[in-house]
């Protein structure tokens, strides 16, 4: 999957979708797609990552109590 990171506007292979899924992973696995060669692949932290449209994340993949309700 292919995400947007924030602090540089880059665009991002995520390597690993179950930690990507996962809300008590604070980061994932992945690599920039920059330049003419593959990028060796790196730790990024998810509030780092937009959807490339610029939307952000599903709370459910960043907040381990999603399902708690908000007062």
């Amino acid at each position: 999957m292919f995400l947007m990171h924030k602090p540089s506007g880059d665009i991002v292979e995520v390597m690993d979708l179950e930690a990507l899924f996962d809300p008590f992973r604070i980061e994932v696995e992945g690599r920039f797609h920059a330049g003419e060669e593959m990028q060796d692949p790196t730790g990024f932290r998810k509030s780092d990552m937009l959807f490339l449209s610029g939307e952000h994340m599903p709370r459910c993949w960043v907040d381990p109590h999603y399902k708690e309700r908000r007062i």
